[in-house]
C-alpha cells in the first residue's frame, strides 16, 4: 500500500478541487517560500505522486528547478490536515496531467489564463496530521490578540506591513501557515491559524500543541493566508520565539494573487 493510501482521509483531501492546500519550497540561499497550490491533485497511475498546475506560481517554480526538495499542507474545512515532504520530479507540457489541470474547475472558469505546465511531485512522507477543534482556533486568536498588545518584538526593524494586508492577517477566518527549513534541509510546513498583526511591522501567532514543532529562535520564515475570497499575501522575516507564542519580524511582503502573482509590495 502506498503512503497516500495508508492515510485515511489524506486521498479524498488531495482531491478536493477546492481544498487548500500549500506547497513549500526554497531558494538557492535556503530562504523558504510558501504558497498556496489548490490545483494539487493526487495521480491515479503512479503511487505517492501528486501534480499541480504552473499557474501563479512564478517564484516557486523557479525555486523549484534549482532545488526539488518540497514541503506540502493540506487542510480541509473541518480542520482536518497533514503535513507531507516531497521531491520535484518535472514539468510536463502535454499528456494527462496537463489535461487534467486545463480540464478542472478551477481553470475552466478562469478570467486569466490557462498553465503553462503541470508539475509532477514524488511524496516521500507524510510527516504528520492534525485535527484542530474549532474551538481551539478561537481560544488560540484570542490568547494571540492579548499577546500581541504587550509584544515587543519590533523595535526599529522589519519593514511597514501594508495596510491591507494587516487587516488580511487579522481575520480569525482564514487559513494561515507557516515555512521554515528543517534541520533535513527540506521546508518543513505548519498551521498558524491564530497568526495575526503585532504591530505595523510584526506577526504573532499563539504557538499551540497543533502547531508543533515550531521553527528555531533566529530562523528565516515565510508565512501565507488564504481567505475564503481567494485574497492571498506571503510574508517574510525572521522568527522570534516566545514562551507560548512566535512572532515574525518581516522583512518582506508580497502579493499572492492578480493583479501582481510573487510581485514585492513592502
Amino acid at each position: 500500500m502506498s503512503i497516500l493510501e495508508a492515510t485515511p482521509g489524506l486521498l479524498e483531501a488531495l482531491r478536493g478541487e477546492m481544498t487548500p492546500k500549500f506547497l513549500a519550497t526554497q531558494d538557492v540561499e535556503g530562504v523558504p517560500n510558501v504558497v498556496p497550490c489548490v490545483s494539487m491533485q493526487p495521480a491515479d497511475d503512479q503511487p505517492d505522486t501528486v501534480f499541480f498546475g504552473n499557474f501563479l506560481l512564478r517564484k516557486s517554480i523557479r525555486n523549484l528547478e534549482r532545488d526539488a526538495r518540497v514541503g506540502i499542507l493540506v487542510i480541509t474545512p473541518d480542520l482536518k490536515g497533514w503535513v507531507l515532504r516531497g521531491d520535484f520530479v518535472e514539468f510536463q507540457s502535454t499528456g494527462a496531467y496537463f489535461d487534467r489541470q486545463m480540464g478542472s474547475t478551477l481553470l475552466r472558469y478562469n478570467s486569466y489564463t490557462g498553465i503553462r505546465n503541470a508539475g509532477i511531485i514524488r511524496v516521500r512522507s507524510v510527516e504528520r496530521g492534525f485535527v484542530i477543534p474549532r474551538l481551539q482556533v478561537a481560544l488560540d486568536y484570542v490568547r494571540a490578540r492579548l499577546a500581541s498588545a504587550f509584544s515587543r518584538t519590533e523595535g526599529g526593524e522589519g519593514v511597514l506591513v501594508p495596510w491591507p494586508v494587516r487587516q488580511e492577517f487579522g481575520r480569525m477566518v482564514a487559513v494561515k501557515v507557516l515555512a521554515w527549513i528543517g534541520d533535513d534541509g527540506y521546508p518543513a510546513v505548519a498551521p498558524a491559524l491564530s497568526l495575526q498583526p503585532a504591530g505595523e511591522r510584526s506577526l504573532l501567532a499563539w504557538w499551540g500543541v497543533y502547531t508543533h514543532p515550531a521553527p528555531p529562535a533566529g530562523a528565516t520564515v515565510a508565512t501565507c493566508i488564504l481567505t475564503f475570497e481567494e485574497i492571498s499575501y506571503q510574508a517574510k522575516g525572521r522568527w522570534i520565539p516566545g514562551k507560548r507564542t512566535g512572532a515574525i519580524l518581516v522583512s518582506e511582503v508580497y502579493a499572492g494573487g492578480p493583479p501582481l502573482p510573487g510581485g514585492r509590495i513592502a
